[in-house]
Formats: C-alpha cells, structure tokens, sequence
C-alpha cells in the first residue's frame, strides 16, 4: 500500500460556489414553502447577500480535497468534509444554509422561527453551530431564532457542549432533548406529531413558525457543490474511471451529489459520459440500501448466514463478499449515526448505480479494527486525524468508509483501473469536545410539548 498523501486544496463549499445553489434549487424543483403558522411552514430558498457578516457566518464550510495514497492498484483521494471544528462532519453545510435561509425569511418578514430537528446526532449537532454562530456575528436576535433538537438516547456520546449550551438564557431557549421511548428512528415521527399538531399554535400564540426541518431538498442543494468542487480541483474529464464511496444511512450526500452534476452537466461544464460510480458502505446495524441495491428487497433474509466460530468466538461467513467476512454481531451497530431503515432513497441510488455503475459494501467494527493503525497512519497529515485508542472515536464515518474501499478492493468488487473518491463525511473523537447532557428526556408527544413549550 501506497499512503503517500499530497497536500490538500481546500475550498468554502457555500461562498465560494454561492451562484451554484440557485440553480441546483430550481433542479429540486420545490414546492413553494409551506405558509407561516401552518405545519408545512419553511422558508423559502432565498439567501442573504455575501456582505462581511454573512461570509464570517459561512467560515466554517470549507472542505478539501488530497490524495490519500494507492491500495491495490486503485488511487484513493478523500474529499473532506469535515472541516468545521464545530461540527466534524458534512453536516456543516445544509445547516449553514437552512440557518440562513430563516435569517432570510425572519428579515423579510419580521417573524420569528423555531426549528425542530429529529436526528441521530449529527444534523442536530451542526444546526445547534449554525444557529449559534448567526446569533454570535449579530445575523438575528436570540429571540428571533432558536432551534429544539429531539435526539435518541443512543447518540448521547455525540452531543457536545457548544456556544448555546455555554449561555444560559440560549441554553433554555434551544433544548436538546433526548428520546427514551421506542426505537432511535422513532424520533422522526414524534416531531413530526408535535409540529402537526401545534404549528397553528406556536404561530397564533406565540409568534413563532415551527420549522420541521427534514426535508431532502435542504440536503440536496448544499451537498450539490461537492461536485462543482470535483469540477475544479480534480475533474473527472481528466481522470481515468472513478467511483465515489460513501459511508450512507440515507445517502443524501451522494443524491446531493449527482444533483451537483446535474446542473454542471446542464451548464456543459461536466459530460454524463465520466460520471463517476457509487459504492455504498453500510454497517450492519442498517444495511438496508446494501439489501435494496443487490436484492430489491429491504428484506433482511437475504442476508447471509453467519455461523459461530468455537475457536475464535466471533461470527463468520464467506457465502457474501458484500457483508462482514467476521463480525462479533451480525446485527452490530457499528455507529448509531446510521439508523435509518428502508430510506425511501434507495431507489434514486439504486437507479444512479444501475446507470453509472457501482456497487454496495457492509462492514464490521471488528473489521475496522483490522485497518485502524493502517488508516491512522494515512490520515496522518492535513485534514481529519484518528484518536490512538479507537474506543476514543465517537464518529465512525470515515474508517467505516475507508474501510469499506479497502475490503472491496480486495475483493474484487471495484473494476480493475478505477481510482476511489471517499467522502469523508464525519470523524471525530472524545477528545474534541465537552460532551453536553440533555436538558430533558422524553418519551411522548405530551413531554416533548412540555419541553418545547417550558423553552418559550
């Protein structure tokens, strides 16, 4: 293995590609936005103007590109998407956008807006950022703006203590709330309840328009200039075959993406014919995209068969190059990140694999383990670093990705020739930050108004 990495270009993904976003929202083709006080209120996909204090608020959405080193014959590039010390992930940069989007409407309109935000960890994360650092370069007053994060128990090791929970008064006006009731996924529909059925409220009572944040398209338009991205710095007209890899739950970000490449390719500044193709990397917690790209079916019978191996006590199988070779767990949860199952993704990225090639991939934590020192050796440099003790990493994105490349590669998964694009969509550890206990725990509709109705 080659791990000789080259110095990264780096680029704003927002200010820097702010013309771009325009045209990726009319691909989207939105809907007009929901009405204000009505439960399918957003703002609309108008942005603020690039004065000074709107690009110091857009600073952290930067991301670079380098050369990892070659495995296998097959060159490795990462793209890094983790550049925000306030965040560590991809998240980053719809959060931005969606933040600015409300400064927006609040400016236009005088309204106030609170967003609720469903999440595994990481969105919830990143719109905390945004909305803190709107507040904290003066875009909009703290009671103009605020954002309740609905968390599951699971992900408490991922929340950080951040500048809303550092202020009191910021802190009780942007609860992060963790679920204990059902299944982490179930999250989603508890907001989703309570936005039904109090947006009208929120609006007449109180003044506020209750976003529910969810919506693809917010992830679409930001994760668009990744490939412009590509476009400058490494363009796929220039390189041999290609195919990008992804750790995905949902894969917003490869959807993101190949939406990017849309608009390029409708401005003849990219050509269909060297799109690149996807591998999909899963754990086994949810390997529903895997199951639905190779099967058809989210069906999880289409497994294989893991047996237990008396000598080494850990489960095996070789029936299946796509799934762990050897896992402690056949329904390990790798990362708690991934929880999402039957995304109604699937068939989008199953019909951009069909067309542009590519394959999926699940691994194993026991297999990361395998490549940790490897892979922490080929971080090591500009971009993303891997803690010495892997018990230390709290967001498994990238070694769950480059650990998926590797083992596809030495199985024969990715075409001879093709060079690997990762994503590096998430990595962080520990030691990067305080962890930030939940203001309240809830496990109902009637405890998370509770909550949401106390933050006034």
């Amino acid at each position: 293995m080659d791990s000789t990495a080259s110095t990264a270009t780096s680029r704003n993904l927002i200010v820097d590609y702010y013309d771009l976003i325009p045209a990726a929202v009319a691909r989207c083709a939105p809907p007009p936005a929901g009405a204000s006080g009505t439960p399918a209120f957003a703002p609309a996909f108008d942005l603020p103007a690039l004065t000074d204090d709107v690009r110091e608020y857009f600073a952290p959405a930067t991301a670079s590109w380098r050369r990892l080193g070659e495995y296998g014959g097959h060159p490795i590039q990462l793209l890094d998407l983790t550049g925000n010390p306030g965040t560590r992930t991809t998240k980053t940069f719809a959060s931005l956008l969606m933040v600015a989007r409300a400064v927006e409407h609040i400016r236009r309109t005088g309204e106030a807006i609170r967003i609720l935000t469903p999440t595994s960890a990481n969105k919830g994360i990143a719109l905390r950022d945004a909305v803190g650092r709107a507040i904290e370069v003066g875009l909009v007053r703290p009671d103009q703006l605020s954002v309740v994060v609905l968390a599951p128990a699971s992900t408490r090791h991922k929340f950080r203590h951040d500048r809303l929970a550092a202020d009191p008064a910021l802190r009780a006006a942007n609860p992060l709330l963790r679920y204990v009731g059902g299944a982490p996924e179930d999250v989603k529909t508890l907001g989703r309840a309570f936005v039904d059925k109090y947006a009208a409220e929120a609006y007449d009572r109180h003044g506020v328009n209750l976003w529910y944040s969810l919506d693809l398209r917010n992830y679409l338009v930001a994760d668009a200039a990744r490939a412009a991205f590509e476009a400058d710095v490494s363009p796929t007209s220039a390189a041999g075959p290609r195919w990008h890899a992804h750790s995905v739950s949902s894969a917003y970000g490869l959807l993101g993406y190949n939406l990017g490449r849309d608009v390029l390719e409708a401005a003849n500044r990219a050509q269909p014919s060297d799109r690149p193709g996807f591998l999909l990397v899963q754990h086994l917690g949810t390997p529903d995209m895997v199951l639905s790209l190779r099967h058809g079916s989210f069906s999880r019978t289409t497994m294989p068969t893991y047996r237990l191996d008396a000598a080494s006590g850990v489960s095996v199988q070789d029936a299946d190059p796509r799934f762990p070779a050897v896992t402690d767990d056949p329904a390990e949860v790798l990362d708690a990140t991934f929880y999402t199952h039957e995304p109604a993704t699937s068939p989008a990225m199953n019909q951009l694999i069909g067309r542009f090639g590519g394959d999926g991939i699940v691994v194993s934590r026991r297999e990361c383990l395998t490549r940790y020192p490897m892979l922490r050796d080929w971080l090591d440099g500009d971009g993303p670093s891997l803690p010495a003790d892997p018990e230390q990493l709290r967001e498994w994105s990238i070694v769950m990705g480059l650990t998926g490349v590797l083992n596809a590669i030495d199985r024969g998964l990715i075409p001879a020739g093709h060079e690997v694009v990762l994503h590096g969509s998430g990595c962080y550890g520990g030691s990067d930050f305080v962890t930030a206990e939940a203001d309240v725990e809830v496990s109902t509709l009637d405890d998370l108004a509770a909550a949401v109705w106390a933050a006034r």
